[in-house]
């Protein structure tokens, strides 16, 4: 029976194919207020505005493309089963080759109705760009498939018990710091082999059962094919 590997990844992986992140310094929230472009109350007062914020993203994210350690997560595919879970709302993964992916905080490659049935039903977006003229099947307007500030996460439910049936739990690419995704790792089994990675994990509040690799994602790949004795 194949192994169970469950990577938990964040904006630290994307960062590593050219994506602007949200909270390293220089990152997108020191450039734009949250309040004006990733909150319901932001919407409602201007969606053209938050509309335009995340066309660029798209934008930005389309022309960018998976990195080696994108590539060597879904090559794993062959001898492991593998899930991702992601904090990111790219789709470097899925064009990386995984098959299962989970995003918890969306994906901006979709958009979806702005009005009381969004999770309905979610729409690809042609290209990048999402205009006021865009609606729904009930007709309203299309709205970036983005977990936005104050916002639930639905798919959190959905990923507690995929991390319990790990046999090998791996975060990459995350400070761990946007909750309540970070408190995911906390249900990892106890008999699952834990591994974080990241160049910047002295600053991390990490549990001591956790292999801790001080690598950025791309320059961990010999590290975890030893750990996971594959060639």
């Amino acid at each position: 029976m194949k192994k169970n590997i469950i990577f938990f990844s964040g904006a630290g992986l994307s960062a590593e194919s050219g994506i602007s992140t949200f909270r390293d310094s220089g990152g997108l929230w020191e450039k734009y207020d949250i309040s004006e472009v990733a909150t319901p109350d932001a919407w409602i007062r201007n969606p053209d505005l938050v509309t335009d914020f995340y066309n660029q993203r798209r934008k930005q994210i389309i022309t960018t493309f998976p990195n080696d350690a994108h590539r060597f997560i879904a090559e794993l595919d062959n001898n492991f089963e593998i899930t991702v879970i992601t904090q990111n709302i790219d789709d470097l993964h899925e064009r990386a080759g995984s098959r299962h992916v989970l995003h918890l905080h969306g994906n901006i490659r979709l958009a979806k109705s702005s009005g009381p049935n969004q999770e309905k039903k979610l729409y690809p977006i042609d290209g990048w760009e999402l205009t006021k003229n865009d609606v729904c099947d009930d007709g309203y307007r299309l709205r970036p498939h983005v977990v936005w500030f104050g916002e639930e996460v639905p798919a959190l439910n959905d990923a507690i018990p995929i991390i319990k049936s790990a046999d090998f739990f791996i975060v990459i690419g995350t400070s761990l710091q946007v909750y309540p995704a970070a408190g995911l790792i906390h249900y990892a089994p106890s008999t699952a082999t834990k591994v974080i990675l990241d160049p910047n994990l002295d600053s991390f509040s990490i549990p001591s059962d956790f292999i801790k690799i001080k690598k950025k994602s791309t320059e961990a790949i010999v590290d975890l094919k030893k750990l996971l004795k594959i060639d």
